[in-house]
């Protein structure tokens, strides 16, 4: 049997056989129940939108005000951007960068990946240069691009300092909220088994 024809579960490894799926119904893992495929009609235009969506966004939550605290009549406003600023310096310098790389620069370059990799795709043309190793980038990424635990994180910390001070929420806090909702959309709308066969049979033709 030709290994081509073969797929593996990504879940428990389980080797199922290549079958064509069609739209919008789902193929799972005979073993484990894990989806193997679940392709969608226009995927690949919806993903890609939802990354440059993505992207406009992380530049928002980077560059404007974060929040607002307020305590016996002072106020400190800070961007995200600020705050890695602020503890760049001393023991706190590569935490202060790690979180920076983590929230903002893998979710970027990923993002950058899955656009460069899809939109070419999308408008039915053949795969950009690399689009291959761009795609195992988005993926090996994606489990470090940490800017939805961010936010919730910040969410968890400003129910305890609320207490302390008066807080405001800036633009970035919101648009950090709205990256959220567009991480969760973009994943569900991806099928990589079928990102995957795609990129084999445009770039074999």
């Amino acid at each position: 049997m030709n290994t081509d024809d073969l797929i593996a579960c990504p879940v428990c490894d389980v080797v199922h056989r290549d079958r064509d799926v069609p739209k919008h119904r789902i193929a799972r893992c005979a073993c484990c129940g894990s989806v193997l495929a679940a392709p969608k009609s226009g995927a690949m235009t919806r993903v890609t939108m939802l990354s440059a969506t993505a992207l406009i966004l992380l530049v928002a939550a980077a560059g404007f005000p974060f929040l607002e605290l307020s305590a016996q009549g002072l106020s400190h406003r800070a961007s995200v951007f600020d705050a890695v600023l602020a503890f760049s310096q001393g023991p706190m310098a590569i935490l202060s960068f790690a979180t920076a790389f983590l929230i903002v620069l893998l979710p970027a370059v990923r993002f950058c990946a899955l656009i460069y990799t899809l939109a070419p795709m999308a408008l039915g043309w053949r795969p950009a240069k690399h689009a291959v190793e761009a795609y195992r980038w988005a993926e090996w990424i994606k489990p470090w691009a940490m800017a939805e635990i961010f936010i919730i994180g910040v969410a968890v910390a400003l129910v305890k300092v609320s207490g302390l001070a008066r807080v405001d929420l800036g633009p970035a806090f919101w648009s950090f909220a709205a990256l959220l909702l567009v991480t969760v959309m973009t994943d569900s709308a991806i099928c990589r088994m079928t990102v995957w066969k795609t990129l084999k049979t445009r770039s074999d033709s």
